[in-house]
């Protein structure tokens, strides 16, 4: 039997509000579109300024995760819910999607629908249809992350 997962709509809606803001601070601050899989691109491929605030952007994403789940508690119950080879599998399919889909959902789902673009509903839609038989298939045909 799969674990309920707790119902948060407060925190969710507040972690919403920061994933917004921080969208359009980074729109404002650097003019660019906050989606993670080109900013992680970017920080290995690109030099000098163009490298520095793709890696402040991705420590703060990293550190505000940690700081949120310390003050709250949330790391005690961290486990991961997959096999590491399933994981590293799954890391690997999500940058072939992102690459092929180019962008992903904090680009497309986030940015691309808050402008109204086509092409980022499409590309969410897909992404989310796909995430949705993923876990169909993983969690009831295949058994994995019970």
């Amino acid at each position: 039997m799969v674990e309920a997962t707790e119902f948060t709509p407060y925190i969710s809606a507040f972690g919403g509000v920061l994933i917004g803001l921080s969208a359009v601070l980074l729109m404002w601050s650097v003019g660019r579109i906050a989606g993670i899989s080109g900013i992680v691109a970017g920080a290995a491929l690109e030099h000098g300024g163009e490298r520095n605030w793709r890696l402040i952007f991705l420590l703060g994403l990293f550190l505000g995760g940690f700081v949120g789940a310390y003050l709250t508690g949330a790391l005690e119950d961290v486990r991961p819910v997959l096999s590491t080879p399933m994981l590293v599998v799954a890391g690997l399919v999500v940058g072939v999607g992102t690459s092929m889909g180019s962008g992903c959902t904090s680009g497309h789902g986030v940015c691309g629908i808050s402008r109204l673009s086509m092409r980022s509903i499409v590309a969410t839609l897909t992404f989310m249809a796909s995430g949705f038989v993923t876990v169909f298939v993983l969690r009831h045909l295949l058994g994995e992350g019970l």
